[in-house]
């Protein structure tokens, strides 16, 4: 069985500066992790759900936020874990300060028998694209790249149409 997960890229132009925001997930497993930890809001979907509304639904569990707009199509990537993540990415300047991210709960630590709640995400932070490849996890860097590609492509045209 393919799992399937789908996600948003929020990004923006801070001082000409392409930059993203990823998220760092909660827990105690990520706790003292960070460079190949940092991920794009992003959650499993089921078959008969579409995509870029599980991204959507993900986005706001995730945040406590929803983001609505014109979104560009990233495409799929098949990560390490063979799971497929399908995201999007809109420009828009979030405020990391705001996450309220949903919670799960865990036995912590392992066979004490004590069940602990943490949250899903612990927080996110924009980042410059060069930054951003190092600390997103190695799977999703692709994600990032095309971003640029596609970004870099979007302005081409712009600034052909301006000249003409």
């Amino acid at each position: 069985m393919i799992v399937r997960s789908a996600g948003i890229l929020l990004y923006r132009r801070s001082a000409a500066k392409l930059q993203v925001m990823l998220v760092h997930p909660g827990g105690p497993f990520w706790a003292n992790k960070d460079e190949g930890a940092w991920s794009i809001p992003k959650g499993v979907y089921e078959e008969n759900e579409a995509p870029l509304t599980a991204a959507k639904r993900e986005f706001r569990e995730e945040t406590g936020h929803e983001i609505e707009g014109e979104f560009l199509d990233l495409g799929e990537i098949r990560q390490p874990s063979r799971k497929i993540v399908h995201a999007w990415a809109i420009e828009h300047d979030f405020d990391t300060n705001n996450i309220i991210s949903n919670k799960f709960t865990m036995e912590w630590p392992k066979n004490s028998g004590n069940i602990r709640t943490f949250p899903e995400i612990d927080r996110g932070q924009w980042f410059a694209v060069d930054q951003a490849r190092r600390k997103i996890l190695k799977g999703q860097a692709g994600f990032v790249d095309r971003l640029i590609d596609s970004v870099s492509a979007e302005e081409s045209v712009d600034s052909e149409s301006r000249c003409s």
